[in-house]
């Protein structure tokens, strides 16, 4: 098989079309020169260059070895320098799982500032709830979670990057919606409620019940997506618990509150990956986001 060394040679004397000249830029001489040209033209299969002691001409089957030389060539620059890139993360693809509400805050400033910052990259992504994104960085079929965790351990990296509020999700002519004075929690009490799932939606279910007094009996559905649960208020379903965000869900007729009891910014989302991960985009990531002293919260 032909080596790149005896493609380049070939390119160069057919610029040239003078063994001579060629050899100079190639810095060899003339003999090893021509053997390199021998060596590829028995591997072809073909004579590719016609001499005498007057002039070098390509054979009809030089011209178009000529142009895939070339593209071969320029294939294996453009390989070298992807490895390299790739090696620093500044190139190659990372893979992101992200949860429901994720995809209404902040997925799209995320993606905007990996574009901005490592423009070579290619993105993958995929919408799972959290507990899906950790056992998807355990089997490595996503390079980043972007999800929330109630607390840190030694296997992962974590970066907290955006956090807001949770608010009571009602149709706009329900009671808690048009009452007069400040909504309090204690206000949802014997609501037909909506909620997070225990199992689904760990995350989202905890903070719910560590915040509010939930009676089970008032439990009309438990979900895992914020979507699916503005749409059941929507149809008349209860009343539902949900993060800010869920404001870029649109239906007609539900409405948001928040409440004046309750502090501001207790959902926090986390972007996570594996502390051992083989990603170099991944490292990459987390410390453009420290060197740049990203807040996600002004995107909106």
């Amino acid at each position: 098989m032909y080596t790149l060394d005896q493609l380049q040679c070939f390119i160069t004397v057919a610029e040239h079309l003078h063994f001579g000249h060629a050899a100079d830029e190639l810095n060899m001489t003339q003999p090893p020169l021509s053997r390199q040209i021998q060596k590829l033209e028995k591997d072809v299969g073909t004579p590719l260059l016609l001499r005498n002691n007057r002039k070098v001409e390509l054979t009809p089957a030089g011209t178009t070895f000529l142009r895939q030389a070339r593209t071969i060539l320029n294939s294996a620059e453009n390989a070298r320098q992807l490895a390299r890139l790739s090696a620093v993360g500044l190139s190659g693809q990372i893979r992101i799982g992200y949860t429901t509400a994720s995809g209404l805050s902040i997925l799209g400033p995320l993606l905007s500032f990996i574009k901005n910052k490592i423009p070579a990259v290619q993105i993958e992504v995929f919408e799972m709830v959290t507990r899906e994104q950790l056992e998807a960085l355990e089997n490595e079929t996503i390079d980043v979670a972007v999800g929330r965790l109630e607390h840190g351990d030694e296997e992962h990296l974590m970066k907290e990057i955006h956090h807001e509020s949770l608010v009571l999700a009602a149709p706009v002519d329900h009671p808690l919606m048009r009452q007069d004075g400040p909504l309090l929690r204690e206000h949802i009490g014997g609501q037909p409620l909506i909620i997070y799932s225990p199992n689904k939606a760990r995350y989202f279910y905890d903070i719910t019940v560590r915040n509010f007094r939930v009676d089970h009996h008032q439990v009309a559905y438990s979900l895992s997506q914020v979507g699916a649960m503005v749409a059941l208020v929507a149809s008349g379903h209860g009343i539902a618990l949900v993060p800010e965000s869920a404001k870029r869900v649109s239906f007609p007729g539900v409405g948001l509150r928040h409440f004046e009891d309750l502090d501001e910014g207790i959902i926090k989302t986390q972007m996570i990956a594996k502390q051992d991960t083989h990603n170099p985009i991944v490292k990459r990531l987390f410390t453009l986001i420290d060197e740049n002293q990203i807040n996600f919260n002004n995107a909106f």
